[in-house]
């Protein structure tokens, strides 16, 4: 396993990549709306590294509710997992609650999430490994 992307909620995509734009070498920027997130991302590569920036698409979006209570900022870490169905039994086995159980996310990959309460406040997220670009 490993950190595949840190995420962050964003009130305005455009003007969020137009801030990182203007401080990191973004190498690869894509752009797509996961309609059944309710959520429009975008991912930036840096590197060997990358980050999703989050906008809400819909008012009952769990990203505009995170907006409305905390702000913008950090909003989840997100995990490579080696083999996500088994690395999902390996988490509830262990007592991690699952949150909306195993769907697809942003590029076709299956995700879920793992509740921060079970996680010393932090959300974390459990994807699929990325497809290679051509």
């Amino acid at each position: 396993m490993r950190i595949d992307h840190i995420a962050i909620a964003v009130n305005n995509l455009d003007e969020a990549i137009a801030n990182y734009q203007r401080i990191l070498k973004v190498d690869h920027l894509e752009v797509e709306t996961v309609q059944n997130e309710k959520v429009k991302v975008a991912m930036l590569e840096l590197g060997d590294t990358r980050m999703e920036l989050m906008e809400p698409t819909a008012e009952d979006s769990p990203i505009k509710k995170f907006l409305i209570d905390r702000g913008e900022g950090i909003h989840h870490i997100a995990i490579t997992a080696d083999d996500i169905e088994k690395d999902i039994s390996r988490a509830t086995a262990n007592g991690m609650k699952i949150l909306g159980g195993l769907r697809v996310g942003s590029y076709g990959r299956k995700i879920t999430f793992i509740h921060p309460k079970s996680l010393n406040g932090v959300l974390m997220e459990f994807c699929e490994a990325p497809i290679p670009r051509e």
